[in-house]
């Protein structure tokens, strides 16, 4: 399995960096995207065609969904590359009516996507097959329905868990444990002091989960362009004694 950074910024964009996306690969599948933040769908179209892949989301908060109704642009319309068949998209029980209101031509409406993607909600650990992988959710603490996501590749065995965006929570070390890569959202930088409840993890959380989960390596993600994001990776390295790294948009890591 090879994890593709392509964006890494939390809560909102920035210069050079988009938001929350990451594209997951495994020999001879379509690839998976998972989250597609602001500036996503540009990233993924340096690397391959943005219609040969399948869509999990972890959440629908803008900074991780906003560029789907673009990639339904570019599976329906784009005059060589359109899709030719439907790709798998699992998310929150609400997705198609979320990313349907993006892409309506209505003010009310809803684009039916069932022409271009074949939706299944997540359901709490219940695993998926998403072709060469299986992607187990676990409901995390968030402000709406919100999943981490621990992916296993059929080929190999390897493990990948990403947290989405989530408040400390054992549910994480349930879904991390013993991953190859966790590649963990720190949005509130060096200290959970005076942290918003429910919400997200600073560096402090993120070490911690990742030592008591047992990880092989801690990915740090998801630092807003205001924050201090080697801090962060600093903080991280208090709690966590094993390799981390800081996740930056084009980093590829083979797992």
């Amino acid at each position: 399995m090879r994890l593709t950074i392509l964006g890494s910024s939390g809560s909102v964009p920035a210069p050079g960096n988009p938001a929350s996306g990451y594209l997951l690969t495994s020999p001879d599948a379509p690839s998976v995207i998972m989250d597609m933040g602001p500036g996503v769908l540009a990233a993924v179209q340096e690397i391959q065609d943005p219609a040969d892949a399948h869509v999990i989301f972890s959440h629908l908060h803008t900074d991780h969904c906003a560029d789907f109704a673009s990639l339904m642009v570019w599976r329906r319309f784009h005059p060589e590359l359109a899709a030719k068949g439907r790709n798998l998209l699992f998310g929150p029980q609400d997705t198609p009516n979320r990313l349907g209101r993006l892409s309506s031509d209505e003010p009310e409406g809803i684009d039916d996507m069932s022409d271009t993607f074949a939706f299944d909600p997540w359901q709490e650990r219940k695993p998926e097959l998403v072709d060469k992988f299986t992607v187990t959710p676990f409901r995390v603490v968030h402000p709406i329905e919100t999943y981490a996501l621990r992916v296993e590749e059929h080929r190999t065995g390897a493990i990948l868990t990403y947290s989405g965006d989530s408040a400390y929570t054992e549910a994480l070390i349930d879904a991390a444990r013993d991953a190859d890569v966790f590649l963990c959202e720190a949005t509130w930088g060096l200290s959970c002091e005076d942290k918003a409840p429910s919400m997200h993890m600073c560096g402090q959380d993120a070490g911690r989960i990742a030592a008591a989960a047992g990880v092989k390596k801690l990915v740090i993600t998801h630092v807003p362009p205001w924050i201090d994001a080697q801090a962060t990776v600093a903080a991280a390295a208090e709690h966590y004694d094993g390799p981390i790294e800081l996740a930056t948009p084009g980093m590829t890591i083979s797992i």
